[in-house]
């Protein structure tokens, strides 16, 4: 017995030491095929790693003011300058990282939760539900993203939660084609049929044959819709209309902040601005690295 649990265990490591291997090969070989999409990667990390640290590793607290150092260039003691009111805004950019990035997860979250569930109600069920919900998806892709933010955060309040929630039910929505169409493919499939037709409900059908063969495009739409995100809540607070003062966020720091000094101090909209750049630069080329990667036919398909 002794011997047969030692055996059960080296071939549990085995297997973990196999499947270890599996996945490094797997990103070896995506590195080498898709570089530009592997520095995307090594960016979003690192702006997830500044986003969990970023507060506990600032030179100057973001928050607190000194008037008499407002607007003074770049140069030592200020690495990135300061704002109008002395504020330190190397140390504001790196909080801003964390407010811009986990809202647009929160977002992405939201929406791929959103996406999934009426993308696979409507591809697998068909019939008038199918036509009832695309017919709102529909609705949904005629209005303007940016108009639809503002009249919601207009009526609704802007707070992190509300505007994460906002942005990621219009993209679940949007993205949810993506979905069924991925799910119209797969219950064609012979497995689906066979499935069915030993008597499995439609919902152990979903859950076990058809969800798990659409995780590609699902991954595809997530990886997609950060960047999108992102900037969605980037212009809302540039405007005005996203989270609001003193947290700041790369968005309000080029607008509400720096615009009635962008002459005088250009240094405010500029840092803010080239990390929401170089953010949404490499969460772009991730996602089409995985989009070519994982399912070349997706190819010009997703927005």
């Amino acid at each position: 017995m002794a011997t047969t649990g030692v055996g059960r265990q080296s071939a549990l490591g085995a297997g973990r030491a196999s499947v270890a291997l599996g996945w490094w090969r797997a990103i070896t070989l995506f590195a080498r095929r898709q570089p530009l999409a592997t520095f995307g990667a090594l960016v979003l990390l690192f702006g997830l790693v500044i986003a969990v640290i970023g507060p506990s590793i600032t030179p100057k607290d973001p928050y607190d003011t000194d008037v008499l150092n407002g607007l003074r260039s770049p140069g030592e003691g200020y690495l990135l300058g300061t704002d109008n009111l002395g504020r330190d805004i190397l140390s504001r950019v790196l909080v801003a990282t964390r407010f811009s990035l986990l809202l647009g997860l929160a977002a992405v979250a939201f929406g791929l939760l959103i996406a999934v569930l009426v993308g696979v109600i409507s591809g697998y069920a068909g019939g008038i539900a199918d036509m009832v919900l695309q017919r709102i998806v529909d609705a949904a892709i005629g209005i303007p993203f940016i108009l639809f933010l503002l009249l919601i955060v207009t009526m609704a309040g802007a707070s992190f939660l509300s505007i994460a929630l906002i942005i990621g039910l219009y993209q679940g929505v949007t993205s949810s084609r993506i979905v069924r169409g991925a799910v119209m493919s797969v219950r064609e499939e012979v497995y689906v049929e066979a499935a069915t037709t030993i008597g499995a409900t439609p919902v152990r059908v979903m859950a076990r044959h058809v969800l798990p063969n659409v995780i590609a495009p699902v991954i595809i739409i997530a990886s997609l819709n950060l960047g999108s995100a992102i900037l969605a809540e980037s212009v809302l607070s540039f405007l005005g209309y996203g989270v609001q003062p003193p947290d700041p966020t790369w968005g309000q720091m080029m607008g509400v902040e720096a615009r009635p000094y962008v002459t005088r101090a250009p240094w405010m909209a500029f840092f803010p601005g080239v990390a929401l750049a170089v953010t949404v630069f490499a969460i772009n080329v991730l996602g089409d690295g995985l989009r070519d990667t994982l399912d070349p036919r997706l190819r010009g398909s997703v927005a």
